[in-house]
């Protein structure tokens, strides 16, 4: 897996103040992406252990409210794996932190993902330039979805967050 950037202080890309990961890797390649630097997956810097550690210095921080995977697409073929493995880590590590996930799949596309058990909010669908709405609430378009993935998995359909 690689990154472009970790984020420590962010207010734009989940609620509260955030870490966000910005992931490379991404075959949606949306008109108007605002971060098309991130679509090649062999771009950025491998995600090793030192970056690991930068992560979770920030995420010890107790005025940060949890992690924002972004990118790029965090469900990128390419890193699934190691994505689904760090949730679980932050997770267990971080059980007061919440996991956010931006993904330009629609949540019927990954849903059977079994770790994606451990992200809060999933923000899904591609962008879609015509549908951009700077007033919308964690989103770039009318066409993607914020959704509440506890509730989302207990009811078996999706659960928006209000």
């Amino acid at each position: 897996m690689r990154y472009h950037n970790i984020t420590k202080d962010d207010m734009l890309n989940g609620e509260g103040l955030r870490t966000v990961l910005w992931l490379a890797g991404c075959n949606h390649r949306c008109q108007g992406c605002h971060n098309p630097i991130t679509w090649d997956e062999k771009g950025g810097l491998p995600f090793d252990e030192e970056a690991k550690e930068e992560l979770f210095s920030y995420l010890e921080r107790p005025y940060i409210s949890g992690i924002t995977f972004s990118g790029g697409d965090p469900l990128f073929p390419a890193n699934r794996r190691e994505v689904g493995e760090l949730m679980r880590e932050i997770k267990e590590r971080f059980p007061n932190k919440n996991i956010w996930l931006y993904t330009g799949y629609d949540w019927e596309e990954v849903c059977e993902l079994p770790y994606l058990k451990f992200a809060d909010v999933v923000v899904d669908g591609k962008f879609v330039e015509a549908k951009k709405d700077a007033k919308l609430h964690w989103k770039g378009s009318s066409n993607q979805r914020v959704i509440d993935v506890k509730k989302t998995l207990e009811t078996g359909r999706v659960v928006l967050c209000k």
